[in-house]
């Protein structure tokens, strides 16, 4: 198996983290979303998701 128990528990961490992000972005009430949410914490949530896809993919599966 390429990847262990490990990766995929943090896998499923990072799909949940850029799900949070989207779902903050749509909590902007401003006109088009240009509101704190929107435009700062949103895409920076998004952002840490998809670095912690990264960390999961190149994890070594033995450690």
């Amino acid at each position: 198996m390429p990847f262990g128990a490990a990766n995929y528990r943090l896998m499923a961490i990072g799909l949940a983290v850029i799900l949070a992000g989207f779902f903050i972005m749509t909590l902007d009430k401003e006109e088009f979303g240009f509101g704190f949410l929107g435009l700062t914490l949103g895409p920076l949530v998004v952002l840490s998701g998809f670095i912690i896809e990264f960390f999961a993919i190149l994890k070594n599966p033995k450690a």
